[in-house]
């Protein structure tokens, strides 16, 4: 088998699935589900040196917006903000609806075609989130972007183990 393996199993980099349509890398740089949230780094519409990181919590929807150093959101008042819905609509672009529906754990219902209607159901209130983790991600992939290309391992990614490998 190993002689016929893929040649992306053999080095550290995995082929990348592109989004389900086009995103605005400009408004939400990063976006994830992960952690048992969908998260990610929203621009400021005010200010072009300040971003938020926003999360909605699967299954409880608890949402949270603040600044990189953790500072909350101002149009946090008992509702999602303007940075969650834009979270929620690149989410969409990216997973598409049924995944992200899925993974937060909503209903779908009728009538929802976007990442506003789907904030829009949510019934979770605002819990605070420490948001260095998410932001020490979203820079880390920024990293990554800098590497020149090469199929040569990535030694702080060299750690996975192989496919198969014995235990």
């Amino acid at each position: 088998m190993d002689a016929v393996r893929l040649g992306w199993e053999r080095r550290s980099a995995v082929r990348v699935l592109p989004p389900v349509q086009p995103r605005k890398l400009a408004k939400v740089p990063f976006v994830e589900l992960a952690e048992g949230r969908l998260q990610g780094v929203v621009s400021s519409g005010s200010d072009v040196e300040r971003v938020y990181v926003s999360s909605i919590s699967a299954g409880s929807h608890a949402y949270n917006c603040s600044t990189n150093n953790n500072r909350p959101c101002g149009g946090l008042r008992g509702t999602p903000c303007k940075h969650l819905h834009a979270l929620a609509d690149e989410a969409v672009l990216q997973y598409g609806l049924d995944r992200v529906t899925r993974y937060l754990r909503v209903d779908p219902g009728t009538g929802v075609s976007s990442g506003a209607e789907l904030v829009a159901r949510l019934r979770g209130s605002h819990e605070s989130v420490p948001a260095a983790v998410v932001f020490s991600r979203f820079l880390r992939h920024l990293a990554y972007l800098e590497l020149p290309e090469s199929t040569e391992p990535i030694p702080e990614l060299h750690w996975f183990p192989a496919t198969g490998a014995a235990r």
